[in-house]
């Protein structure tokens, strides 16, 4: 059985994370920071944002009852929002 992937996007100005199940190809649970509220986003930069946006779509997987997945950071380095969002995640998540 294959493990579920975490997978993230970035653009200039907003990061999005889902969890795919490989094996039926499709999206299980899915956060970025447009689900964010004014609120939660205010005062905050975008790397803390991305840290949010991590730790919310880990809550979310864990009601899903999903506790391990593997990083797949894409074409993008491992650093910055990237990291933060993996950080945020792996307070809920095992990778």
């Amino acid at each position: 059985m294959k493990r579920k992937r975490l997978s993230v996007f970035r653009s200039h100005y907003h990061i999005y994370g889902q969890i795919i199940d490989e094996e039926k190809n499709h999206t299980l649970v899915s956060f970025s920071d447009l689900k964010l509220s004014k609120n939660e986003k205010a005062k905050l930069n975008k790397i803390q944002i991305a840290k949010k946006v991590g730790e919310k779509l880990g809550e979310v997987a864990k009601k899903a009852k999903i506790t391990s997945v593997y990083f797949d950071r894409g074409k993008y380095k491992f650093h910055g929002r990237v990291k933060a969002l993996a950080e945020g995640a792996r307070k809920h998540l095992r990778f």
